[in-house]
């Protein structure tokens, strides 16, 4: 299992993640008393924080000007929201888009206090930090790279909005507007096998996921 499979299992579970306080805002993190080293004030960490889905860009406007106007810089340095390019094909036409690689949360690079989890915390949009109980979860170092590397990418990521057996239409190439169906569906290399009824009979034909589009 990678970092990636492994931040998903443990960080970031598809159902409600237990935050510090869900309902109460008047909660606090654990004493430092209780934290390990790793928690304390004076080390600096990735969180995941959650807010709904489709309010992310929101959470990070509210946080970065609750950080200016409350003096804490020092103590929370970025808020990140992971992202993908991804290129879809619409009507025959290609455009780029922005694509949130997990909705509902944002990433804080912070020093964990009382003083900075409740700045994050009480900040509109923010329904809790990703951790057990009081005590807010850092992600490992290597789950932080798997994420960075996956948003610095260079090719954007191609959105399939077909599948097997499926009816499609080719937009590009030798066998542009032949409409055929899809036999098979290669993600790593970016291509699809369509098979097209050429001459009276079935004819496999590679495309790049590109050149075709749901029929």
């Amino acid at each position: 299992m990678d970092a990636q499979d492994d931040m998903k299992n443990k960080s970031m579970p598809p159902e409600e993640p237990q935050s510090a306080d869900s309902g109460d805002a008047s909660a606090t993190p654990a004493s430092s008393s209780e934290q390990t080293s790793e928690n304390t004030g004076e080390e600096r960490a990735w969180y995941v924080i959650h807010c709904y889905s489709g309010y992310e860009n929101k959470v990070r406007y509210n946080l970065e000007q609750r950080i200016d106007t409350m003096g804490m810089k020092d103590k929370i340095f970025d808020v990140v929201i992971p992202t993908q390019e991804e290129i879809e094909v619409k009507d025959g036409k290609r455009r780029t888009v922005e694509r949130h690689v997990f909705p509902g949360y944002v990433l804080v690079n912070m020093i964990l206090t009382e003083e900075s989890w409740y700045v994050v915390r009480n900040t509109p949009g923010v329904t809790g930090f990703v951790g057990m109980g009081n005590n807010p979860t850092a992600l490992r170092p290597e789950e932080v790279g798997q994420i960075l590397r996956r948003m610095e990418a260079e090719a954007p990521h191609v959105k399939v909005t077909f599948k097997v057996g499926e009816r499609v239409r080719i937009i590009d190439g030798p066998f542009n507007d032949f409409r055929g169906t899809v036999a098979e569906i290669d993600m790593e290399r970016t291509k699809v096998r369509v098979m097209v009824n050429f001459f009276g009979r079935e004819t496999p034909v590679e495309l790049d996921f590109l050149q075709v589009e749901k029929s």
